[in-house]
This record gives C-alpha cells, sequence and structure tokens, in this order.
C-alpha cells in the first residue's frame, strides 16, 4: 500500500466524518474528490474503512457524503440521544419527529424514479401533510385494528398529534419550537435537520441542502421499509420506526 495513498484516504475519511464536504465545486476539497475518484488505491482504502465502520457513502451534484448505516451505535443517534438533543421527553414524541421527517423526504420525493423539483418548503407543508398522512395510515383518531402493532404505534402518534393546537399563538409564537402546538414540533424538528446540514432557512422557508438530496435520492434505492405502504403508496420507501 503507498503511503501516499493511505494519507489521502485518511484525509478523505477525516473531512467526511466531521461533515465536512468533498466536493468536486469546492476549491478546498477538490483535490480529494478527484484523489477519490482518480486513484483506486485510494478509493478502496476509503471503501474499505466506511464499510467496517458501518458507513455508507452516497454521491449528489459532484459532492460525495456519508451517513451512519442502520443500527450503527457508534456514529449514528440512539432513540435516548435524539431526545435529549431535540428536547423531547416520551418516545411518542420521538415518533411524531420520525414521522414528519418523512413526511419531509415526501414532500421532495415520491419514489426513486420520480424525483420532484421543488425548491424549498414552509412549516405549514409540513403540518398539513403530516396530519393528512396520519389519517391516511389510521382512518382517524378512532380506527384502529387492535392487533395490528405498527398501527398501536401510530395510534399513539395519531392522538399526539390530534390534542395539540395549531400553533400557540397567531402573533408572536408562529415560529417556536416547541412540544405544545404542531406548529412548534415541526420547528423542533427542522431545528434538527438544520444543525444536521440538511436544510438552510431562509425567510421562513427551508431549502434542502445537497446532503440532504444526496440522503434522500439514495433512501429509496437501499431500503424496503413498509412505512411507505402503510401510508397507501406503492412505492418502496422505508423509515427509521422504533417500537413502542
Amino acid at each position: 500500500m503507498d503511503e501516499r495513498s493511505l494519507d489521502k484516504a485518511l484525509e478523505i475519511y477525516s473531512r467526511l466524518i466531521s461533515g465536512s464536504e468533498v466536493s468536486e465545486k469546492n476549491k478546498d476539497s477538490k483535490e480529494l474528490y478527484e484523489a477519490f475518484y482518480g486513484n483506486g488505491e485510494v478509493y478502496d482504502i476509503v471503501m474499505r474503512l466506511l464499510k467496517k465502520l458501518g458507513l455508507r457513502l452516497y454521491e449528489y451534484n459532484d459532492s460525495i457524503f456519508i451517513t451512519a448505516g442502520e443500527g450503527n451505535k457508534v456514529f449514528g443517534y440512539t432513540n435516548d440521544e435524539l431526545k435529549k438533543l431535540i428536547g423531547l421527553r416520551l418516545n411518542k414524541e420521538l415518533y411524531l419527529v420520525y414521522f414528519i421527517m418523512y413526511c419531509s423526504l415526501l414532500y421532495f420525493y415520491k419514489d426513486s424514479s420520480t424525483y420532484q423539483t421543488r425548491d424549498y418548503i414552509r412549516l405549514e407543508d409540513i403540518v398539513q401533510a403530516t396530519g393528512e398522512r396520519l389519517i391516511g395510515i389510521t382512518g382517524g383518531r378512532n380506527v384502529f385494528e387492535e392487533d395490528d402493532e405498527s398501527l398501536e404505534s401510530f395510534k399513539a402518534v395519531m392522538l399526539l398529534w390530534d390534542n395539540l393546537p395549531l400553533m400557540l399563538s397567531e402573533d408572536s409564537e408562529r415560529n417556536k419550537a416547541s412540544r405544545g402546538s404542531k406548529t412548534g414540533f415541526v420547528k423542533l424538528t427542522f431545528n434538527f435537520l438544520i444543525n444536521e446540514k440538511l436544510f438552510v432557512e431562509n425567510s421562513d422557508r427551508y431549502y434542502p441542502t445537497d446532503r440532504f438530496r444526496a440522503l434522500a435520492e439514495n433512501y429509496f434505492e437501499d431500503f424496503k421499509g413498509k412505512i411507505y405502504t402503510l401510508t397507501g403508496g406503492a412505492e418502496n420507501a422505508g423509515d427509521k420506526q422504533d417500537q413502542g
């Protein structure tokens, strides 16, 4: 193994694991991007590192990104860590945040063959989509199959969502992140997504980053979960759903 290739591979890995961009468009990382795709030994070392550590590499728009693979307890988040990070107390609150994330994903993408061209999303768009999809799954708060564990999980989320007001105050609290309203829950979720460099906010609009699009456009290729089937769709999709 060439020592220079190892050094270059480790430099690429270091940037990726820290969340920095490795892109042909970025002058600070263009050399690393070209080394990754232009040097077979560098490429192999990086990919072996990622495989051993349970990380996934995605590409979008001449940039590469990594994310923790499913069940990665070292680089991923546990439910308890996420609750603390986002500011939640209960599991059902976390499941609601997961569901809001999923609705946000579907706002831009329906499946791997129908990438949409939406440029941004607003809080009210996700509030509406979340309510509609929960009703689509459950049939409303009074319609549940008693022996269906997955629907029982959605029942708790549906009841939580249904009991929340739209917002705390029409004037001053519209964009406040909190557990006290539907809009507040969506704002909590997007604050987390911004911190993860998946969205940027400008004038109450949330624009997806290349990192988001890299993850989203590979999401439907890599996971075959059942949540999208529950929502009544025919496309294959997945989710990060827990029990409870």
